[in-house]
């Protein structure tokens, strides 16, 4: 009896976890659209100063589209029960998400560089906008980032294989989500200058 309630509960457990991650996407993504159209709007103000999108972001884009494809790696090396090569693309996730970070990071020293602050007077509406979007992106990033270490932990210590891999499942449709949203807003910051 002991035993049936247990399965019931893990079956119940992984019947809503992808509609649970599936909620807090749309959440996510009604923020930074609610962000973004502040950004448009705002772009309307005569104090609105035009600049390029720092070095660093272009570099940042490449890592976060290469970490998606090594995900996807992982997952598919995982279905094929190939064990070492899950565990080598997941690590390699985990290093392009931190120099995503770490790239992040620079383009903000770049922008300080050029004199464009978040914040104080020598901040613009752009800049503001860009740093606040930014490092909201980076906090779920680094959500990501937390995630990819459960995920890679649990795969260390052999809790997937090609029938129980939900939560390197889970983590990957996280991670794809963040790296496209983080597309999008590259993409958004360069044409919606």
């Amino acid at each position: 009896m002991k035993q049936t309630l247990e399965q019931e509960y893990k079956q119940a457990k992984r019947k809503s976890a992808k509609p649970m991650l599936w909620v807090s996407m749309v959440s996510m993504t009604m923020m930074f659209m609610g962000l973004t159209s502040a950004y448009v709007v705002s772009r309307k103000r005569s104090d609105w100063v035009s600049f390029d999108l720092p070095a660093a972001f272009y570099t940042s884009t490449v890592l976060i589209v290469l970490s998606s494809i090594t995900f996807l790696l992982a997952k598919y090396f995982i279905k094929k029960e190939n064990q070492k090569l899950t565990t080598i693309f997941l690590i390699s996730t985990l290093v392009l998400g931190v120099g995503f970070v770490f790239f992040q990071f620079q383009g903000f020293g770049e922008l300080m560089q050029t004199g464009l602050y978040f914040t104080g007077e020598n901040s613009t509406v752009k800049s503001s906008f860009i740093y606040g979007i930014t490092l909201a992106h980076i906090v779920h990033i680094l959500a990501g980032i937390v995630v990819l270490i459960v995920v890679l932990y649990n795969q260390v210590t052999k809790k997937y294989s090609t029938s129980n891999y939900l939560g390197l499942e889970l983590g990957a449709i996280f991670w794809h989500f963040v790296d496209i949203l983080w597309i999008y807003l590259f993409l958004f910051f360069y044409l919606v200058r």
